[in-house]
């Protein structure tokens, strides 16, 4: 049981990696290095489809290393 939660563990923390080297930077060009980004914090602008998809997939990777994290330890530790 703890080698196949670590094994989950260690999933989830390279998918998490993957999927954050794979997304946009919010500032990428050179309207983000003049305006500092500043269009992309006020403007009205929506992620849609990819974009959409990878920041949601980044929260459930989050959320399911945190969980994963927290319940191997406590279980190791027992």
């Amino acid at each position: 049981m703890v080698i196949f939660m670590k094994i989950l563990l260690i999933i989830a923390s390279v998918g998490l990696i993957a999927i954050v080297l794979l997304q946009k930077g919010k500032s990428a060009g050179l309207s983000g290095a003049i305006s500092g980004g500043a269009e992309h914090l006020f403007g009205k602008q929506k992620a849609r489809g990819m974009e959409l998809f990878m920041s949601r997939l980044t929260m459930v990777l989050a959320a399911a290393f945190f969980i994963l994290s927290i319940v191997v330890a406590y279980v190791v530790k027992a």
